[in-house]
């Protein structure tokens, strides 16, 4: 199965916050050896969200979103899932309990109406639990692929993916593997020259596989297999290490192991 992030917010198009939680996604994603093969950041259009969400659904196995599960207006992750599934948002009491409960704790007076917005899923979506805030994740499955839904707040979101959704991932594609990289540095070789030295290596690997990153005064390259887990991993990549290695031994290359 494949998986693809969708970080939906207008803020992180305007740069005003660094989108972290795809970041910590896409590690834990590896982590559980699940491929994420795209990445979206879209804003608080419905019309630009339902489009990515469609695309999603055709390419990937399991979108994962995160942003607009909050009880203002321009929180429409809720809407835009409901109508790409052709489902009605249906209110469960049972959720908006639970989210009086956490406004009473939170001490904030009167709980505004827009709240029961939280309490709302698409028919026949399950809920995520939240155990640092008040909007419920959603998990929704349409031909054999699922949309999941995280807020945006950082907290929320990591206890979320870690304790619900990346489980239910595992669980539901039976998902029993990891992936993990290695990275050598090389300082005395440009990135050309080090392409031109393993390009062969990098046109025949499948896995593990290699990628090559510039950056000031050195370069990387990156070893990345999927194995049953780690140890088996680092043991298909360590091969194809010494044969880099011996590659580029007669050019004095400077190597280190990130």
């Amino acid at each position: 199965m494949q998986a693809e992030i969708i970080s939906i917010g207008t803020e992180l198009l305007l740069g005003q916050i660094v989108d972290t939680n795809a970041t910590y996604m896409a590690a834990a994603l590896a982590e559980k050896g699940i491929p994420l093969y795209w990445k979206t950041t879209v804003g608080d259009n419905a019309e630009r969200l339902e489009e990515a969400l469609r695309r999603g659904l055709e390419r990937s196995d399991a979108l994962l979103c995160c942003g607009g599960l909050g009880p203002t207006g321009d929180d429409i992750t809720r809407d835009c899932v409901a109508r790409v599934l052709g489902r009605p948002l249906k209110f469960h009491p049972e959720l908006y309990e639970k989210i009086e409960e956490r406004m009473h704790a939170y001490r904030r007076g009167p709980i505004p109406e827009n709240n029961k917005r939280q309490a709302c899923l698409p028919e026949k979506a399950l809920s995520m639990p939240n155990s640092c805030g008040t909007a419920p994740g959603l998990i929704a499955e349409k031909n054999n692929k699922l949309i999941l839904c995280m807020p945006g707040v950082p907290s929320e979101f990591k206890a979320m993916l870690d304790n619900t959704a990346l489980p239910y991932l595992c669980e539901y594609f039976n998902i029993h593997q990891t992936i993990v990289h290695q990275t050598l540095l090389v300082r005395t070789l440009g990135e050309s020259r080090v392409d031109a030295l393993i390009a062969d290596l990098m046109e025949k690997a499948s896995n593990p596989t290699i990628g090559l990153l510039a950056s000031k005064g050195r370069v990387q390259i990156r070893m990345t297999a999927c194995a049953p887990d780690k140890a088996a991993a680092f043991a298909l990549i360590k091969p194809l290490e010494e044969t880099i290695r011996h590659r580029l031994e007669p050019y004095e290359a400077n190597l280190g192991v990130k």
